[in-house]
């Protein structure tokens, strides 16, 4: 209970990071009543952590996304951490974040839906229709003769466990508290800042960025069962560039 009365409050009082694609330009808010930095997107620097100790419980590994930038006012180097559950989770925050700032993704559900689990009309968040989205999505490929049995039974026995529907109807309420709650309100500044331009005042990305994703896609049609991790890395060794 004091880790999420800690959080719900660290939501209501703390400004999250904004990214503006149509500026290509990213804000961040460092509190304390600072005014926000902005930077410009291509400068972020961005980059994947893996840590492990032992313990006596075990092997403990902990990972995270970390966001580098520097203030081009005063020149200080700053730099932002989140915690992740696994590997796959920070690439795929960060990769979500890209997709979304080079305009490969323009909504949530470009992202989630490839799963089935998000239909029209429903919440933009996880809550009960997720699990009943899953499920119904279960027995069509249990007929359709792509899953078999055994791995009906082992959905089944799993969401047995989990207690069924009942952390679902936990998550939904946390989204409704969170939703009074409200978020702190934005500075005038960065208000402004985030309103939608004309799109004759879109700032366009650099030749070497759009030089770097198209060779990118290309690797990624290539190879689309590699990691995306690797898929940069081939692009970056093609274009004769240290990774």
């Amino acid at each position: 209970m004091f880790i999420k009365a800690h959080y719900h409050f660290k939501f209501r009082n703390d400004i999250p990071t904004r990214f503006h694609r149509q500026r290509r330009e990213v804000a961040f808010a460092p509190g304390g009543g600072k005014p926000p930095i902005i930077v410009p997107w291509e400068s972020v620097a961005a980059w994947v952590t893996q840590a492990q100790g032992v313990t006596q419980y075990g092997v403990q590994r902990q990972y995270g996304l970390g966001l580098g930038f520097i203030d081009p006012e005063t020149g200080q180097q700053h730099f932002l951490e989140l915690r992740q559950s696994g590997m796959p989770l920070a690439l795929g925050l960060w990769e979500s974040v890209r997709a979304y700032m080079e305009y490969e993704v323009h909504t949530r559900e470009d992202i989630q839906d490839p799963q089935g689990l998000h239909q029209a009309g429903d919440p933009p968040y996880e809550g009960v229709h997720t699990f009943h989205h899953a499920r119904r999505r279960l027995h069509r490929r249990h007929r359709e003769g792509e899953i078999g049995l055994f791995k009906v039974t082992l959905w089944y026995l799993w969401h047995i466990l989990d207690l069924w529907t009942i952390p679902f109807y936990l998550a939904e309420w946390e989204i409704r508290v969170i939703q009074k709650a409200g978020r702190k309100t934005l500075p005038a500044s960065l208000d402004e800042w985030s309103q939608p331009l004309p799109k004759e005042q879109w700032a366009q990305p650099s030749e070497e960025l759009v030089r770097l994703s198209a060779e990118v896609r290309r690797v990624r049609e290539e190879m689309p069962r590699r990691p995306i991790e690797e898929v940069f890395a081939e692009a970056y060794r093609r274009q004769g560039i240290e990774a």
